[in-house]
């Protein structure tokens, strides 16, 4: 396992490098029925999380991951695209988070971001925050779950900009 890098080895992305309207794609994460089990074995201990035959007749018809499951893949892919591209300063959280579809042993997510607002902070002017619609779509192009994030930036530095 990699060891986390240090703060000082971190590309971080400067506020003024995002317009409205700006987007990215990126990722490729294979969601498999161990790792499902496994997830929801631990935090979502449900029987249509841990039991293929059972789950078949569940509302979703068969084994699929938990909607946290699915938030924290969509993290890895996340820290994945920070560590290529840069990153923020953090995050005070998300909005609207939705689980539109089951997530399936099988599947393939990718993440799609798209600029919503971009706000310098009125009392630290080091900063500004950063609002983006997140949607998770998987490998036949369904939308899985969406959500509302926002970063925090550092402002006035150059770095690296958006890949995608």
């Amino acid at each position: 396992m990699e060891m986390a890098k240090t703060a000082s080895n971190l590309k971080y992305i400067p506020f003024e490098s995002f317009e409205i309207g700006q987007k990215q794609s990126f990722g490729a994460y294979k969601v498999t029925e161990d790792e499902i089990i496994e997830f929801a074995s631990k935090y979502d201990a449900q029987f249509f999380h841990l039991d293929h035959e059972a789950a078949q007749d569940s509302l979703f018809g068969g084994l699929c991951a938990s909607g946290w499951h699915t938030c924290a893949m969509t993290m890895s892919m996340m820290v994945e695209n920070m560590d290529l591209y840069g990153r923020s300063l953090g995050s005070p959280g998300i909005d609207s988070l939705r689980w539109l579809r089951p997530v399936y042993p099988g599947d393939i997510l990718s993440v799609q971001m798209e600029v919503l607002d971009t706000a310098p902070s009125k009392s630290r002017p080091t900063i500004g925050v950063v609002t983006n619609k997140v949607s998770v779509s998987n490998h036949k192009g369904v939308v899985v779950m969406e959500f509302t994030s926002k970063g925090i930036f550092r402002r006035g530095e150059t770095g690296f900009g958006l890949g995608g």
